[in-house]
């Protein structure tokens, strides 16, 4: 899926949301720490009114992260379940102790056609 020359864009996107989520990641987690820490401490020694505010920004924090990964994993969960889907050529390898001792492998009927493209070795 990766070695696909006609996915090179999707390859790129990949690499661009996994160094995405890598950066993002940690800066989220401290971000939402940093907010439910100072919400405490405004709860406990001044107004709750800036505390309430730093609540609703830790959770909007997270559920922006939370948005932003499931969608980004669902798009390439999906873009490898296509792939897979329309790249299911299969070729077939007779092992090699068969063909030197003069063993016939079964095979299907010899009057089938046999059509040869991008073929995946199995």
């Amino acid at each position: 899926w990766l070695k696909d020359p006609a996915l090179q864009q999707k390859r790129r996107m990949l690499c661009g949301d996994i160094i995405c989520f890598l950066f993002i990641t940690p800066l989220a987690s401290l971000s939402g720490w940093l907010c439910v820490q100072g919400t405490v401490d405004h709860f406990y020694f001044s107004s709750s009114v800036e505390a309430v505010g730093l609540l609703i920004l830790s959770a909007v924090l997270i559920t922006i992260y939370l948005l932003w990964t499931t969608a980004s994993f669902r798009y390439h969960i999906r873009l490898l379940k296509e792939w897979r889907r329309t790249n299911q050529n299969v070729k077939l390898l007779i092992p090699k102790s068969q063909v030197l001792f003069g063993n016939k492998p079964n095979l299907p009927a010899q009057n089938s056609s046999i059509i040869v493209s991008k073929e995946t070795i199995v």
